[in-house]
């Protein structure tokens, strides 16, 4: 039968004891779900009272927030008085180092200002303008205009903004909240807020947001005198600074974590005033909690509202709940499906048994067979290194029959007898030498892996040891012979080396004893045509001429010579190099040399590489005398330099052009593919080209085609190192 197929106990009716089962699956579900439910229910009302609980600490803390920045406000404008009680009064320069000094515009973005204002009668204020204009601070204008028995303009206010040096000179206590606000500072001699009004730099803004005053007595002397009378006696001026409320909230609260909604509002005296509002919400849910602050700061009474997210949001966050209740169901659904096949469960677990012992049976039987008939040789170790089974491979590897090594230790058996640091999880691999019957010294590779054994047995590793004294002695032939082969290729290399300096030492030798004949080929040309010209004729000046032309072109190949023999004597020096300056000094060169030519060129600009400077030079100005030369014939001759797709530098030119088949020829000594009639030249230009790209460990190439021009790309290395 085979193993899949249902046995015959499956096909019978359900006994007793399972229907039992049923009953106890279902009271199991029933009894999942409710501890599910219960469970989720208690989860949800802690999670919503430690939101609520999260949601009233950060309204705690952002009334704590707003009462400090309150607070350093204060302190901001106590250090005003200070500064403004103790001198007559304070210069500019003065209140401006303060103000500096404080750094509000960093620091404190939400004030507008730190002002000073004077309180004076009208005879006083004149003589402060008086004051001012013979101090050199310029005329000091009050607004608004009009006669009053009190004035108290802003004499100073920083920092220097367009908005504030506008409010210079207001008369604060011509607008009647404001002077009840000052006269309430000056009487108590404490800072006193305003109620909401609308800041002196926002008188001409649409839609200002309100903005608040808070103002700190001046008293002469610094002092602050112990009656009413007296304090108003003794008042000198007030500091003032002001903010709007938005800009206060926000600088208040930035980077505050989890931001909840806030409404301000002055309710001083009853009153209800909307000082700030964070935008609604755009949801009908209301918000899931709500809370209230009061905040008495300077004469004035705030009430702090916060509101939380709406209660579906807040709900939304508990995800992990729901995702609880899902898993609960789902466990439920599971817990009772297990019950169900309990019963099934058992009948097939003990028909797996079976099948397992079998199966282990035949996988030891296997295990014992490998072990038998492996050609290495394999022993099992216990903890202590003792072989406690060993293949007969082992016997005849180690010359030991398998009495003599069972029990024994695996390392008293190799030379050394030392025990092999072996790692107790891991595959480690290690060479030991044995001597043999015969006296031989062999070579064994031993491989050790964990080996688990049976329950009750003490089996930890497995080692595998193969005779490796063979191919040891075969790879230290090979070895051998590498080394002399390295031996050999060093001597031919050495040997070619001598080669081509004997080779350079002799063209640079021939090129220096061939000038000698030639000059002195020429110099007797010269003084026959000098001496004789008239005796020889035309026909024979002519000969003449062609001689002394021979020469000259035969001493021009000689000098091509001589260049080649330098470029491969000559050591490398590399540098960072601009080609593209370097190129527009050669063609400059080359237009003075044919003012008369009208050429087109275009040169790309911050084109760069690495080379020797004398050599990259030689490289270019034998490429762009080459397009300048075989555009000559062309009247709309155009010249390009650049950098190409990838990566290449290329000369490209609409000249005369070459055959495409010519392309390998041009880069030979002395291979012309013109006339000498049609394009001077010797032929080792290009060659000498590319001996300096290939000597710089670049490439060059050649495309072109007759009548159309010619395209020379070459690479050179980017940076020193290359």
């Amino acid at each position: 039968m085979p193993i899949d197929a249902p046995a015959k106990s499956d096909r019978q009716p359900v006994p007793r004891s399972a229907t039992a089962g049923y009953v106890l699956a279902g009271v199991v579900l029933a009894a999942s779900l409710l501890l599910v439910y219960l469970y989720w229910r208690s989860a949800y009302e802690r999670e919503m009272t430690a939101a609520q609980a999260a949601f009233t600490a950060r309204a705690d803390d952002t009334a704590g927030r707003l009462v400090r920045r309150l607070g350093n406000h204060e302190l901001i404008a106590r250090g005003g008085v200070s500064l403004s009680a103790s001198v007559a009064r304070p210069s500019r320069r003065q209140w401006q180092n303060y103000v500096e000094g404080l750094d509000l515009r960093e620091r404190y973005p939400d004030l507008t200002g730190l002002a000073f204002l004077v309180y004076s009668t009208s005879l006083q204020l004149s003589e402060l303008q008086r004051m001012l204009r013979e101090g050199g601070e310029g005329m000091f204008s009050v607004w608004p205009h009009g006669i009053r028995a009190h004035y108290g303009p802003v004499l100073y206010l920083e920092p220097k903004t367009r908005e504030n040096m506008a409010a210079i000179g207001y008369d604060m206590y011509a607008d009647p909240v404001r002077r009840a606000a000052m006269d309430a500072a000056r009487d108590s001699g404490q800072p006193v807020m305003s109620p909401p009004v609308r800041l002196v730099q926002d008188i001409d803004a649409q839609g200002a947001p309100p903005g608040v005053v808070l103002f700190l007595p001046v008293y002469r002397f610094g002092d602050r005198p112990a009656t009413t009378e007296a304090r108003r006696e003794s008042l000198q001026g007030w500091v003032e600074t002001s903010f709007r409320v938005p800009d206060f909230v926000d600088a208040t609260l930035r980077g505050m974590p989890d931001r909840i909604s806030l409404r301000i509002i002055d309710v001083t005296d009853g009153g209800h005033a909307v000082l700030y509002a964070d935008p609604a919400p755009d949801t009908a849910d209301p918000p899931a909690f709500h809370a209230t602050s009061d905040l008495r700061a300077y004469g004035r009474d705030w009430r702090l509202e916060f509101s939380s997210a709406p209660g579906s949001v807040v709900a939304a966050r508990m995800a992990g709940l729901r995702n609880t209740l899902v898993i609960g169901v789902f466990a439920s659904l599971l817990l009772f499906a297990i019950v169900l096949v309990l019963a099934r469960t058992q009948a097939r677990a003990e028909r797996l048994a079976a099948r397992m012992t079998e199966s282990f049976r035949r996988s030891e039987l296997r295990f014992r067979n490998a072990l038998e008939y492996s050609a290495i040789g394999t022993a099992l170790l216990d903890a202590r290194g003792r072989i406690a089974d060993a293949n007969p491979a082992l016997e005849q590897v180690l010359h030991k029959s398998r009495e003599q090594l069972l029990g024994s230790r695996l390392d008293s058996h190799f030379i050394d007898h030392r025990a092999a640091d072996v790692p107790a999880d891991q595959v480690y691999r290690s060479t030991r030498s044995m001597l043999a019957d015969d006296g031989s010294l062999r070579q064994l590779q031993l491989t050790y892996m964990p080996m688990p054994g049976d329950v009750d047995s003490d089996i930890v590793r497995q080692v595998q040891v193969e005779d490796v004294t063979d191919r040891l002695r075969a790879e230290a032939q090979v070895l051998q012979l590498n080394r002399t082969l390295e031996a050999r290729v060093e001597a031919r290399t050495r040997e070619l080396t001598i080669a081509n300096q004997d080779l350079e030492s002799f063209a640079y030798s021939v090129s220096h004893d061939l000038r000698a004949p030639l000059r002195a080929i020429e110099g007797f040309s010269r003084l026959l045509d000098e001496r004789q010209g008239d005796a020889l004729g035309e026909e024979g000046r002519d000969h003449l001429a062609r001689v002394r032309n021979a020469a000259t072109r035969m001493g021009s190949l000689i000098e091509s010579l001589l260049k080649m023999a330098r470029l491969g004597r000559s050591g490398i020096k590399p540098v960072t190099l601009d080609l593209s300056k370097l190129a527009a000094e050669i063609v400059a060169e080359l237009r003075g040399s044919e003012p008369d030519r009208e050429v087109a060129v275009s040169i790309e600009s911050g084109l760069q590489a690495t080379g020797d400077a004398n050599l990259v030079r030689n490289l270019m100005a034998n490429l762009l005398g080459n397009a300048w030369k075989f555009t000559a014939g062309r009247e709309d001759a155009r010249i390009e330099f650049g950098r190409d797709a990838h990566g290449a530098f290329f000369v490209r030119d609409n000249g005369a052009g070459f055959p495409a088949e010519y392309a390998d020829k041009l880069f030979r000594p002395f291979q012309r593919l013109h006339s000498q009639e049609q394009f001077a030249g010797d032929g080792v230009g290009l060659a000498s080209v590319r001996r300096i790209v290939e000597r710089h460990g670049g490439t060059i190439r050649a495309d072109g085609a007759l009548g159309l021009g010619a395209t020379f790309a070459f690479t050179l290395p980017e940076n020193p190192e290359a």
